[in-house]
């Protein structure tokens, strides 16, 4: 687990709220805290969509960002910035295979991941990306992780986003 501090908050936020950046994860929890407390679980519905919506849109288990991204953003958007948001991020189970071979981690199978996390805090005027990944196996092997911070961090360095790591 690696925490991400944000230098640039509005270029991150920008990134976050108004561009594609990261319309590809799906969205396992979305808190957002301004004069209320709004709280978004990404999990789908089952039977709210048909068979052939859910294939049209893309959607498996989870919303993707690119789905609650403007509902989050008409949240936050103001004059006053948002007490706090929260918003955990997973990468899609059909990229995890790409990310395993990218990483050199193919000992890993993706049946063993759980997720692959980035957990977005915003609060007090601080933003930090934390990195998590969930296995359903028992290893001491940390290479996963690892490889798992280093994704994170290479993520928000292509996005332009400047940020200081440092292990939790």
């Amino acid at each position: 687990m690696t925490a991400l501090q944000i230098e640039e908050i509005g270029a991150f936020t920008r990134k976050l709220f108004l561009e594609t950046a990261f319309d590809g994860f799906w969205v396992k929890e979305a808190v957002i805290v301004t004069f209320n407390r709004f709280s978004i679980d990404g999990r789908i519905r089952p039977g709210f969509f048909n068979e052939e919506e859910l294939e049209e849109m893309g959607i498996t288990e989870y919303a993707l960002w690119r789905q609650l991204r403007p509902i989050c953003f008409s949240l936050i958007k103001g004059k006053r910035l948002p007490e706090s948001f929260q918003i955990t991020l997973q990468l899609p189970k059909n990229q995890e295979e790409i990310f395993l071979k990218e990483k050199g981690l193919e000992h890993y199978r993706p049946e063993q991941i759980s997720g692959l996390y980035l957990h977005i805090r915003y609060e007090g005027g601080d933003l930090k990306c934390v990195t998590g990944t969930s296995l359903t196996v028992f290893t001491m092997d940390r290479a996963l992780e690892q490889g798992w911070d280093e994704y994170a961090a290479e993520l928000l360095k292509s996005m332009g986003i400047a940020a200081i790591t440092s292990t939790q």
